[in-house]
């Protein structure tokens, strides 16, 4: 047993020291499996001065782990929204994306715009990189969430983030539906 204690205090001492190591004000942990999950505040990897979130594995998980938050759509209702920021990734073994959602009424309709970046995931080990993702958010919508996930092992830090209606000229991000199917017979 003193071996084991010696162990996660060697492990312990060589994580890098994380001025106000609480979890970020108004930034929630949640996921397919948020225990495997930490989230905190870290001055020491920040962007251009300024602190970022970190999200990271504790333990081998086969799920998600998020931070993200939820707002009231009001002020959003009918417009494209852009929400950005900086990541910076180490070992990130399977993928890692900021992604948003907008929810719609009752549990029946769902969400009526979503976007997590899967099809362009960041992977491996990056420095500080910028992503977006743009979604319309209906009139009748009742909830934008948002924010970044770390699918399977690794950290990401997340700053210099912004939150803001765009033009309609700006792109949306996530992939648009085929208008008829396609390849029905199978031949290519």
């Amino acid at each position: 047993m003193r071996v084991r204690s010696l162990v996660v205090l060697a492990t312990l001492m060589l994580l890098p020291a994380v001025a106000g190591a609480a979890s970020p004000e108004g930034w929630n942990l949640a996921g397919s499996e948020p225990s495997s999950y930490a989230m905190d505040r870290d001055s020491v990897e920040a962007y251009q001065g300024k602190s970022s979130g970190r999200l990271m594995s504790i333990r081998e998980s086969k799920g998600f782990g998020t931070m993200m938050q939820c707002i009231d759509p009001a002020d959003y209702a009918g417009k494209r929204i852009r929400f950005s920021g900086y990541v910076k990734a180490r070992d990130v073994r399977s993928w890692a994306g900021l992604w948003m959602r907008v929810d719609g009424p009752g549990k029946s309709s769902g969400s009526l715009a979503f976007d997590n970046m899967q099809s362009r995931p960041i992977k491996g080990t990056r420095d500080w990189t910028r992503y977006d993702v743009v979604l319309d958010v209906a009139k009748e919508a009742t909830g934008i969430c948002f924010g970044i996930l770390l699918d399977g092992e690794g950290k990401v830090w997340l700053s210099g983030v912004s939150f803001e209606a765009v033009s309609t000229t700006v792109p949306t991000t996530v992939a648009s539906e085929p208008r008829a199917p396609a390849n029905l017979d199978f031949d290519r």
